[in-house]
């Protein structure tokens, strides 16, 4: 697990200025504190730095081939790494190391770009082939290491891990993306593939870019997308027994490394299913580390001291202030872009619990988005239902007009605020879900921009997001689209962030067995009923599980790293919130109506409208832009 950057000069002739690679690379000696190398030749530099988990002693990078014409920097871990160093043995290469950095150098020899449809893994890397003239940059099939990259007006080609990396150059403008911002207001955060700057990109999962000396515009082109091909016809029982056993083979392929390894446990179905998986297969005592609260209503490590005991773990557990809120600023530091998601700050502390016991860490994300786990989908299929009685030409009017009459009645459980559903039910299944999961809804965000920056926007909608993913998507079943789309923005604009910037803040790596893409592959195949079986999300995952976790742990209802967000925003960060909503910095960028972020402060503070979501995002905005106002 490591940082890779690297400047390029597409015109094939210029001297890398050494400095500011070095710049670059030491922005993120976090990500690998263990060592720091740089590479130089004319047109190119490549750094990196290095957190050692395989071959410690000589995996060093950038690492070059024998005859010094293929350099490599390699950010991630490759799974299947010995399986395809055998196979390159056996084809005449030569091995100078024990890691899968050169396995993956020689498998670019071996087989040019043509490589990714081999590698199982979790990976960023870019490759200059100075015969060909050509870097060659990829990103893992389902973004869990990231990649970030911009072609500056001089022609210099630079990329890097995090954002903040790239940020260094001085080319680089610092002027933000106004769709970019429409997008986090959204969703919460900056879909892929732009960033919050314009001229600055994220690789998206599943892609690469081949750029060639004298090329003047960046093509990204994807290698890899979920089929979501539907299998034929099996027994239940059949495709449980499948399911287990890809499973453990999945975890087991994971749990490779020369550093003690263990687990993240928060008692949910996914991460006590990785921690069973690994105690079948490992003698030793499973490292495990949770998070507690110390409020009942948030905490749930009852459930992970249940696993913990059932199997025997060594097990480090840490109960956390449920006001553990002064790590607003850190976050913001740490994610580069304004990111929304609360959840943020418990995914800090497990990372930095887990970082006194281990040096990687299995998760169990990725279970839901494969297997319907989120209670959003059960809501968006009993819209979903509803839409399929009544016909098209009338819910607009029918459903759209009750949508604007019925009060909105944020204090009350989902199942009776009838002005969302009444919403999304006046829309189509994308548009809908889109309403569903936005963190702030179009008719809040209509009031909260102002009308300059509306026309800065020239027609632009968060929801296009949506709609180009859709266009693509293999599969028009209404469970299977919505999963699709989730796998597309959700899981790495915010999960996978999430814990690829907590992780790495503490030097920490992280692998997450369930997206093992042959794994997503096969249970994209599975039919969308048994997956939301009888209204139960995860059906045939837990049916699976049933003999190794208790019918508490995988039936219980899901509640995640929750924190009390609108309590904070009424109690101790009431003046924090006033200050940031009505800061100078945040108003004199034009693109907020100051009367309206007002209003829903003092409605919130009052409890006679819970605007907690739209406000949280707003004071991590501020908290963005005050921060990078720093950097």
């Amino acid at each position: 697990m490591c940082g890779i950057v690297g400047i390029f000069d597409t015109q094939g002739t210029r001297e890398i200025d050494r400095a500011a690679l070095g710049r670059m690379n030491e922005s993120q000696h976090h990500r690998g504190p263990d060592e720091g190398e740089l590479y130089l030749e004319t047109a190119l530099g490549m750094g990196h730095r290095r957190l050692s988990v395989i071959d410690l002693a000589s995996g060093q990078q950038p690492i070059r081939n024998a005859q010094g014409d293929v350099v490599m920097v390699f950010n991630g871990e490759i799974y299947n790494y010995r399986a395809l160093r055998d196979e390159l043995v056996a084809l005449g290469f030569a091995f100078r190391t024990k890691s899968d950095t050169e396995v993956l150098l020689h498998a670019y020899q071996a087989w040019g770009q043509d490589c990714l449809h081999r590698l199982r893994g979790m990976f960023a890397f870019a490759i200059w082939d100075r015969k060909k003239q050509t870097l060659f940059l990829a990103r893992d099939h389902l973004g869990v290491k990231p990649m970030f990259y911009a072609l500056l007006p001089n022609g210099l080609f630079v990329f890097g891990s995090e954002l903040k990396s790239i940020m260094t150059h001085p080319e680089l403008s610092r002027k933000l993306n106004p769709r970019a911002v429409e997008d986090y207001f959204a969703f919460g955060y900056v879909p892929e593939p732009h960033t919050i700057f314009h001229g600055a990109y994220k690789l998206a999962p599943g892609h690469r870019i081949t750029l060639r000396v004298g090329d003047t515009v960046v093509k990204p082109q994807q290698y890899w997308d979920i089929p979501f091909q539907r299998a034929p016809q099996r027994p239940m029982q059949e495709i449980e027994q499948e399911l287990t056993a890809r499973l453990q083979e999945c975890v087991q392929s994971q749990m490779v490394a020369d550093v003690p390894l263990g687990a993240f446990l928060s008692g949910g179905v996914d991460s006590s299913a990785v921690v069973a998986m690994m105690a079948q297969q490992n003698p030793d005592s499973v490292v495990t580390c949770s998070i507690g609260f110390d409020d009942p209503e948030y905490d749930e490590s009852k459930y992970a001291n249940e696993v913990a005991t059932r199997y025997r773990t060594t097990h480090h557990a840490q109960v956390v202030d449920k006001d553990d809120y002064g790590l607003i600023d850190t976050l913001g530091r740490l994610y580069d872009e304004p990111f929304a998601d609360s959840s943020a700050i418990p995914t800090y502390r497990v990372c930095q619990l887990a970082r006194k016991h281990v040096t990687v860490s299995l998760s169990g994300d990725g279970g839901d988005e494969s297997f319907a786990g989120y209670r959003r989908y059960r809501f968006a299929m009993a819209e979903q239902r509803v839409r399929d009685k009544v016909p098209a030409g009338l819910r607009k009017p029918v459903f759209g007009t009750l949508g604007r009459l019925y009060p909105k009645a944020d204090w009350a459980p989902r199942m009776f605020r009838a002005k969302t559903t009444f919403e999304a039910l006046a829309r189509d299944t994308v548009e809908g879900y889109f309403h569903g999961v936005s963190r702030m809804p179009d008719r809040i965000r209509a009031q909260l921009f102002s009308d300059s920056f509306k026309r800065e926007l020239q027609g632009y909608e968060a929801i296009q997001v949506f709609h180009a993913h859709a266009a693509n998507s293999p599969t028009d079943d209404p469970l299977s689209l919505i999963q699709y789309l989730d796998f597309k923005t959700w899981l790495p604009g915010d999960i996978l962030t999430k814990v690829d910037r907590a992780s790495m803040a503490h030097s920490l790596e992280v692998r997450v067995p369930l997206l093992d893409h042959t794994f997503v592959e096969w249970a994209s195949t599975l039919p969308p009923d048994i997956k939301l079986g009888g209204g139960e999300g995860k059906y045939i995952f837990k049916k699976s599980l049933e003999p190794f976790l208790s019918h508490d742990v995988l039936y219980r209802a899901k509640k995640g790293f929750s924190i009390p967000l609108a309590a904070w925003l009424r109690g101790p960060l009431r003046e924090k919130l006033r200050a940031a909503a009505l800061s100078p910095l945040l108003l004199d960028t034009g693109m907020f109506n100051e009367r309206f972020l007002r209003e829903m402060v003092e409605q919130h503070i009052a409890g006679s409208k819970d605007y907690s979501t739209p406000l949280w995002s707003v004071l991590m905005f501020e908290t963005f832009l005050r921060v990078s106002a720093d950097a």
